[in-house]
Order: structure tokens, then sequence, then C-alpha cells
């Protein structure tokens, strides 16, 4: 039986995984990292698994930087095998550098941004912001390599207007985010406001980017990565708010934090497999295959080639029961545990809550149902995730939307089209889609014990439910 760490303990490991993974690239690297640490060996795709795979060892393997899949493989393991999956995304909704940013305005050096997934728009007025993500870069061997960059101090800023100029910004603060959401990167020097001659555009090859963005901010780039800017060919850049995820309220009840939703489901099943698979007893349980599927893009609607609509499930499944037959008992024995935050009851916006359904911070683990199937919860996998629970002497809190309010979704609907028996839950938060959002440090524990106890226990408990 693995050892309870205490909340504050397990909130504190997250406050350290958000706060070095201000991107999904970064979290799936810090994910691996992880697992390596407790004896889990990457694997690729690409890979002959039917040579390679062992029964009693871990794996993990990562698609495009930005998803991640980790398994266990029972000693007993044979064709057929059921899974015991906790699926959640590690993608929040923020702002992107445009493939061309350079931009300028009245004295400003600017930068072009796209809006990514439904995000609070003006939470993101005046933070000190910076960059964060992947970048292709040359290397001396003539090929190239994706590297992960992350500015640490504040570089850009989107400014609010003054209540002088706009008097009614406190009764109807609204704004266009295509020309007043522009961030500003720094004040252009005198001299570069002075007209120069135009030149005759050059020739330059497709790869290169430097006249898309402003050099300042190439060099920049290339200075985090010491390279030269020239080297750079091409980046994924996200702004992310530099003020770090810390423990708040009274009684260090609370994390304020970016992306609760949903590196907080994400960290929580990294460290539930981790811990499991670091277990002295892990080489001696019987059972299904552990796995946790950390997705991309579900704040978009997850189509992608690592969103939850991609193979990744699909294909780890028929390549372990590879056999029409083998499939089909390896899907009836499964069971997929998707956890996204839900939202807990905000008591200063109580009539937004069905009054039976309003989770809490610190409650306990919510399950998300939902008559029209946006959750894809029903009460035989509730039931056998309230006994999970219980194994752990947690709390179970409920939500239902109110009838005249629409519903959210997540993965979980689209990841039981594959037959696979899921059950949606979450921990309970405020301020979703915020760049600052509040979470539970208590919860932190509950969700990592609910995973834990579904790797130890799920397919002994399955077993006792009759089912015809």
């Amino acid at each position: 039986m693995m050892l309870r760490q205490s909340g504050p303990e397990a909130a504190r490991k997250l406050l350290e995984f958000v706060n070095a993974s201000p991107t999904p690239f970064h979290a799936v690297a810090n994910a691996a990292r992880r697992l390596e640490k407790a004896g889990f060996k990457k694997v690729k795709e690409s890979d002959e698994w039917e040579k390679t795979l062992k029964g009693g060892e871990k794996y993990y393997f990562t698609r495009n930087q930005s998803a991640l899949l980790a398994f266990t493989i029972p000693p007993n393991f044979k064709h057929g095998t059921g899974l015991s999956i906790v699926a959640t995304h590690i993608d929040s909704p923020n702002l992107r550098v445009r493939p061309v940013s350079k931009k300028s305005k009245v004295g400003y050096l600017q930068v072009g941004v796209e809006t990514y997934g439904g995000g609070i728009w003006h939470s993101w007025y005046d933070r000190d912001l910076s960059l964060a993500g992947r970048v292709v870069i040359a290397e001396r061997n003539g090929g190239f390599t994706s590297k992960l960059i992350k500015i640490e101090r504040p570089i850009l800023r989107i400014p609010t207007l003054a209540v002088h100029l706009e008097r009614d910004v406190n009764t109807a603060f609204k704004f266009n985010q295509e020309t007043e959401f522009v961030p500003i990167l720094s004040i252009i020097e005198s001299q570069l406001n002075e007209k120069t001659p135009e030149k005759k555009p050059e020739t330059k090859s497709a790869s290169n980017i430097q006249e898309n963005h402003h050099p300042a901010l190439l060099s920049l780039i290339a200075e985090e990565l010491s390279v030269a800017p020239e080297e750079i060919h091409d980046f994924e850049l996200h702004l992310y708010d530099t003020q770090p995820s810390v423990l708040g309220g009274l009684n260090n009840e609370f994390v304020f934090s970016p992306r609760m939703d949903n590196q907080f489901s994400s960290f929580a099943a990294v460290e539930a497999l981790s811990t499991y698979g670091d277990s002295k007893l892990f080489p001696t349980l019987e059972g299904n295959v552990n796995c946790i599927a950390l997705f991309n893009h579900e704040e978009i609607g997850s189509v992608s080639t690592t969103g939850a609509e991609s193979s990744l499930i699909p294909s780890l499944i028929q390549r372990l029961s590879p056999t029409p037959t083998t499939l089909a008992h390896s899907i009836e024995r499964s069971f997929l545990i998707s956890s996204d935050m839900g939202h807990a009851i905000h008591p200063n916006y109580t009539s937004k809550h069905e009054e039976n359904h309003a989770p809490m911070i610190n409650g306990g683990v919510v399950i998300k149902t939902n008559a029209k199937q946006r959750y894809a919860s029903d009460s035989i996998g509730t039931f056998l995730v309230k006994k999970l629970i219980e194994k752990k002497g947690g709390k179970v809190q409920e939500y239902e939307v109110r009838n005249d309010m629409a519903c959210g979704s997540t993965v979980g609907p689209m990841l039981s089209k594959s037959g696979i028996r899921t059950v949606d839950v979450g921990c309970a938060m405020l301020s979703m889609h915020s760049i600052r959002e509040t979470a539970g440090s208590e919860d932190v524990q509950n969700a990592i014990d609910l995973f834990s106890a579904f790797f130890e226990g799920f397919t002994d408990l399955d077993s006792s439910l009759t089912v015809d």
C-alpha cells in the first residue's frame, strides 16, 4: 500500500510542476522526467513493441513533444488484458505568438498574438508576461532540432486604458481582441523612427523567419538558447504569466495559479502512476495494464494528432491486443477515468449552480454527470469510482449543470466512443480559464488517492460487480 502524503506536501509538488510547465511541451518533458525517475523506460511508437515490451516493466512514449502516454505491464500480461486509464489534458487557454508577429505603433514595438481556447481574456491585462515554447534551430552538423525555451523575466504587457480615458470601464469593459489586445514589447529608439531609404526586397529561403519578427525578439530568443538569430528557423511560443503558482488562503487551503485546468489533474495522474510504478509491490501485482494519457488541444476540441480524438488510445489498445477477439476482450475489461477540473460554487454567484449540485473546494473528488452525455458518467461507472474513493477514505461530490445553462465537456465522451467504460471526474476550482485560477491544496491529494486506488485495485473491484 502506498504511503499517503499530506495535502500541502502534494500541493507543493504541484506548484513545482506548474511553475516549470508554462506550455504543454514543458509539461510533457517534466512528466517524462518524473516517470523516468520512477523507472519508466521510453519507447517510440515506431518501435517493434512485440519484441521489446515485457511483463512487469514500465514504459512511456510521447508524440510531437505535446502528448504523453505511460503504462505498466502486469507480470501476468497476455493479449486481451484490460487497461485502467486516467486521461487528462495539458493545454490551457492562452495567447500565442503569430507566425508573423512584427508590429509597431506610435513608438512601441508590439507582438502580434492569437487567442487559443476560451480564455477570460480581460484577466490578461496588466500582467507581467513572458514567452515559452519550442524553437526549431539549426545544428552544427547540418541537421535541425526542436528545443524548449522559457524566458524567466517579464518582457511583455497588455496595458489597460486609464480610467480617465474610459470613464465607464467599471460598468462596461469591452475590448476588440484584434486591435486592443496587442502586447507591447519595447519602446522604439528615436533613431529607428528616422526615415531610411527603402531597400529592395532580397531573396530569402522559405525557412528564413528573420523578417517575420522583431530582430530584438529574435536576439533575445537566440541568447536564451545560445545560438545566433539566423539559426532560428521556426517556433511555437506561448505567452505566460511570470507570477509563480503559490499556496494561499488563511491556512494555505488554496492554490493560486495559472493552468490549474488542467495541469492539476495531469500532475496527479503522473504522480499516482509514478508512485505506483516505483512501489516494491508493483512487480507482484496482477490485473490490468495501468495507463495515463496526457492529451493536447482539449481547449479547442481535441481534434489533432495529439488530442483525445487522435489514434493515441486506440493504437495503444490495438498494439497490446492485436487480434479482433483479444481487442474485444481488452475493451470489455477496460475502464477510463476522464479527469478534468470542475466548477466550485462561487460565494458571489450562488445562483449559477443547481442547489443540490454545488461542489466545494477541498470537498473531495467531483463526479460529473450530464443526461445529454456531455459527460460520459453513468450509474455503474460512478458506483465503481465511489468504491475506489472509499478505499482511501475520501469524499465524493456530485455535479450536474442547471437546466437553463449550457454544459461544458471534456475528453471523456470522445474517448468513450472506443467502447471503454468511462466516468468524468474532477476537483472543484474557481476562476476557470482565468490567467490566475483557484484550486484546493487538499484536493491535490484527493485526486492522487483516487488514481492510486484505481491502479491498485480496480480489477478486483470490477470482478465483484455483475452486470448482465
